[in-house]
């Protein structure tokens, strides 16, 4: 133990990210950033290359810092788990998706742990970051290292500490984020903790055990979507009452306590508040009971985009408009704004409602000049915006900052906002969700 805390005190310690996506790659900069050598690891040949010649495919990362931690050896990628051997500290970032039954895809980091666990030496801290389920440390990242051998929190560490990224946030990012551990025991705590306040510039919260930090990240992605789930609510049944919600919510904001603002939208993207709940719910039937609660906002905000194209077609038929026979404008396409990031974006269920409808759309995003729709396997291009004007109705799905929202009321016959981009102004083309 005392080998490998000092060798992170002295910043000797080699440091493996296996994953070098939205989580894997800011952490391997915010690593090496602090002086240690870093070794990513990836299946993905783009991710490889790319980070090897220096080319940054990840918003939160700045590409002159990652060119120049690369250039100066602080930073490679590699295929090969093999190269893990000379590192101390080995952290796990790799997806883990839901699969077609809404049950947690755990191949990622059962093959993960498998190939690290035939490659890292004694003395080795490993770190599993990925969101997942309670228990998942325990029954399969601790397994996968006793069956070689290891003795965890003797030769082996082994800790759980959720990843904590906010794509596009201009305040928190990985290094100045708070930083939740469970080690598997004191030992195992004890260097995660000397670890990260070697990389982080953050406050460093142990807790008990991996579960109580798989739990506690679950909680936080499960408060949100809960909470939206309540807005979005609220703004189906405002809809039905003839009431403006935003203004409900702006009103509610301005109590001092005991309220916390939460927004309605065209659905929930990303990749932790669509999913993680239903880790959760999946775990829980283990123990014989049923998530009511989460499974129902995760009903209640699955039915936004259904509640967008009804309203949309409504309007159109105050214009005397058929949806089969107009002409739709969706901006902005990812799943927040300002950002590239697609994963589970909402235009995706709104495209397939409109193709459904029969209506003519195109779509428009200043950061996703194209994307690949997973629900339909199509392809789609952003147009340009100088022919607004053409369009029966403008959706406003992602409220981009880069957008002039008041030369597009001004351009547009019909403008739907579902994010109140447009700040409550007051004109006769202008319609909240």
């Amino acid at each position: 133990m005392n080998d490998i805390v000092n060798k992170i005190k002295q910043k000797s310690a080699v440091v493996g990210v296996v994953g070098l996506g939205y989580v894997g790659l800011p952490m391997a900069v915010t690593v090496a950033r602090k002086g240690f050598k870093v070794i990513g690891v990836d299946v993905n040949e783009y991710a490889i290359t790319h980070v090897n010649s220096g080319e940054n495919y990840i918003g939160d990362v700045d590409d002159a810092e990652l060119k120049q931690l690369v250039e100066n050896g602080m930073l490679k990628a590699t295929f090969d788990y093999a190269e893990l051997k000379l590192a101390d500290v080995v952290m796990i970032a790799v997806p883990t998706p839901l699969d077609k039954y809404q049950q947690p895809d755990s191949s990622y980091v059962r093959s993960s742990v498998v190939s690290l666990a035939e490659n890292v030496s004694a003395q080795t801290l490993v770190i599993l970051e990925s969101t997942t389920y309670p228990g998942t440390t325990d029954e399969i990242v601790a397994p996968a290292f006793e069956k070689k051998g290891f003795s965890i929190g003797e030769d082996i560490f082994i800790a759980f500490s959720p990843e904590r990224v906010d794509p596009g946030n201009k305040d928190y990012k990985t290094n100045n984020t708070p930083k939740v551990v469970g080690g598997m025991t004191v030992k195992c705590n004890r260097i995660s903790e000397v670890f990260y306040n070697a990389i982080l510039d953050a406050p460093i919260h142990l807790v008990s055990s991996p579960a109580i930090a798989e739990m506690e990240k679950i909680y936080e992605n499960t408060f949100r979507n809960i909470n939206i789930a309540l807005a979005n609510e609220m703004t189906i049944l405002c809809e039905k009452m003839g009431i403006d919600v935003w203004e409900v919510i702006e009103a509610a904001k301005t109590k001092p306590y005991g309220f916390m603002a939460f927004y309605p939208g065209p659905g929930i993207g990303g990749h932790c508040i669509p999913l993680d709940p239903f880790y959760l719910t999946w775990k829980a039937r283990e123990y014989g009971y049923h998530t009511r609660l989460i499974e129902l906002a995760g009903e209640i905000n699955n039915e936004m985009p259904n509640f967008v194209i009804t309203k949309l077609m409504k309007l159109l038929n105050e214009k005397g408009l058929a949806i089969s026979k107009s002409k739709i404008l969706l901006l902005g396409a990812a799943y927040k704004k300002d950002i590239e990031d697609m994963r589970e974006s909402p235009i995706q269920d709104l495209i397939v409602l409109l193709e459904e409808n029969g209506a003519q759309f195109d779509y428009n995003d200043p950061h996703v000049p194209a994307f690949h729709n997973e629900l339909n396997n199509k392809e789609y291009i952003s147009i340009g915006l100088d022919k607004i004007e053409d369009y029966n109705a403008v959706v406003i799905v992602t409220d981009h900052t880069a957008y002039d929202y008041d030369d597009i009321l001004k351009r547009s016959q019909l403008v739907l906002d579902t994010r109140f981009a447009c700040n409550g102004k007051k004109v006769e083309n202008l319609f909240r969700m």
